[in-house]
């Protein structure tokens, strides 16, 4: 379990190392650099995600590790409330840029023609923190859309104990 301390409340996600060994362990390895503590939710779509993990207050973006494998054909689905990898149009290009599924996104998830985007875990608590985020006001900023106007801040992410 992971604990997100944002500006707007906690989120707590559930990662699942069994379907996903590969992202769960990137994603871990970030935590533990503490490399989410002061990023932002740096894109804000309404009926579609949030995503964070790569830039901070400024929009400068941050360092980052070696991209993974794209384990998108595990079999998990970009349900609502589902953690999952963003990527650029390299299928194997996930670095520590993550998004939470607002609605259940299925375009998103693995099928022939469509290898997807990996998800690797779910929002455990906190739903409405998600929510209250996909409720801010957005616009262009330093050439990204959709950006908050008020930063939402992740003050701090760190393994918790399950509940």
């Amino acid at each position: 379990m992971i604990r997100f301390e944002t500006s707007l409340g906690t989120i707590t996600v559930e990662l699942d190392p069994e379907s996903a060994p590969i992202t769960c362990e990137n994603f871990l390895r970030y935590v533990d650099a503490s490399h989410f503590d002061g990023t932002i939710f740096h894109r804000v779509i309404p009926g579609f995600m949030i995503q964070g993990g790569g830039f901070d207050a400024d929009l400068e973006q941050k360092d980052t590790g070696p991209p993974i494998r794209n384990e998108a054909a595990n079999g998990l689905r970009n349900r609502r409330g589902a953690l999952a990898m963003a990527r650029t149009s390299d299928l194997h290009s996930a670095t520590a840029q993550f998004f939470i599924n607002l609605v259940d996104n299925a375009f998103l998830d693995h099928r022939p023609g469509n290898f997807g985007y990996a998800v690797f875990g779910r929002v455990s608590d906190g739903m409405e923190v998600v929510d209250a985020i996909a409720g801010v006001a957005t616009g262009r900023q330093r050439g990204h859309d959709d950006v908050p106007l008020e930063p939402v801040i992740v003050h701090s992410a760190r393994r918790c104990a399950a509940s």
